[in-house]
Parts: structure tokens; sequence; C-alpha cells
């Protein structure tokens, strides 16, 4: 039985200020329970793939559908709780680890989200090999490779549907990188969540096949 999809792109388009079109007319369909590896050359458009479905650009032409209905018909809180967008440069505040990981739920949207304990929060930190760093530790001491994992943890918190991953393993050794892949993979898989991973980085999966998508001249394609 052939799954709805979840996310839907129609004849989307995207133009710069500056008159640049980086796409022309792309349409594909996302399902639930797929992990999806975003390829192509650098200025393909694979970050801002990304940032369109999760509507932080809006397209020039064509939409996007979450569910069947428009992303704009979405409060954008609300659409980003269940579609999480991790960018490759770590988005954090000053602060300590506790409080950048609780940060979601101190927003007005993820109120009626259960907020995990300290025992929660470490076991999560020690499951992405963050040896040895307490909760209380200030994010200003953490490297970026330890802050994209901080962020990545935090997104999960949240059990989104969707999960965009952009250079989510660029500043990490390949051990770390292997565990930031299985977790995507394992997330995808016990929680039917839809992932979108964009990475340069050789990718051997070992729970489940990723559906390869290739960007190029303006124009996507699945690889078979």
């Amino acid at each position: 039985m052939k799954k709805n999809m979840i996310i839907r792109l129609s004849n989307l388009s995207f133009s710069y200020p500056n008159g640049k079109r980086l796409f022309d007319g792309i349409s594909f369909d996302f399902y639930p329970g797929e992990f999806y590896l975003i390829q192509g050359a650098s200025g393909a458009g694979k970050s801002t793939l990304l940032r369109l479905i999760n509507r932080l650009e809006e397209a020039t032409d064509g939409f996007i559908t979450y569910h069947g209905k428009p992303l704009t018909d979405y409060h954008a809180p609300l659409l980003r709780k269940k579609i999480s967008y991790i960018q490759q440069t770590p988005a954090v505040i000053r602060g300590t680890i506790r409080e950048n990981l609780l940060l979601p739920f101190t927003f007005h949207s993820n109120r009626d989200q259960h907020k995990p304990d300290d025992e929660t929060l470490s076991r999560q930190l020690q499951s992405f090999h963050l040896h040895g760093i307490d909760l209380n530790q200030p994010v200003e001491n953490l490297s970026v490779g330890q802050l994209q994992r901080i962020c990545l943890i935090r997104g999960l918190l949240l059990s989104p549907e969707v999960l965009l991953l952009d250079e989510p393993t660029s500043a990490l050794d390949d051990g770390s990188a292997r565990v930031v892949e299985s977790k995507a993979e394992s997330f995808c898989q016990t929680h039917q969540a839809t992932v979108l991973m964009v990475s340069h980085r050789p990718f051997t999966p070992t729970m489940m096949k990723p559906r390869k998508i290739k960007m190029e001249e303006g124009k996507i394609r699945e690889i078979t």
C-alpha cells in the first residue's frame, strides 16, 4: 500500500534578490519513514531547499505542501515544531548546555511539550559521544563539532515529523560522524519520520537504504 506523501514540491522556483534563478519549476514528493540523501555541487541549492521547506525562505513561484496544505497555511512556529531544521552553523544562545537544550521548551508554541529532565538530557549527551560534558557547562567552551551535536539533540527532543539536516557532520571526526548518521537513521526508522540530509561525507547506512536525490542545473531528480 502506497504511503501518502508528507511534503510535496509543486513547480517550485526560487530566485535570489539579484535576479539569479536557482530552481526552475521543480516538483518532488517526500514520504514518511524515508531517508533522503541530498547531493549536488556547491551552489546547486541543497541548503536553500531545506530553508524553503522550513519557510526560512519563500518560493518565487510554485508552492510546497505539508500534509496536503500549503506551508503558508501554517503558523510558522508551529510548522517549525513539526519540521525541524538543523543548519550547518550551530545556532546557540549564550548560556549553559542545559539552557540551550531546553530553549525550544521556553517558546509559547511548545507549551504542550513535556520538558525532559536532567537525566534524559545527560543520557542524550552520552549517546552522542559527548562524554565528560556537564549540563551546567557554558556552550562557549565547546567546539563546533560538539555544538553541532548539541543542536541535533535539541531538535530531536521535540520529536519532529520531518528532520532537515544541513551538513550535520561537517565538523566531526569519522567516529562522531557515524554516531550522528546512526542517530538520524534510527530516528527515521523508529519514529517513521522523514529525514532529508545534505552531506558531502561518504555515508554507509546500516539500518535503511537512503533515497539519493541529485540537484543540478535548477532541477531535482532521484538517483536509482
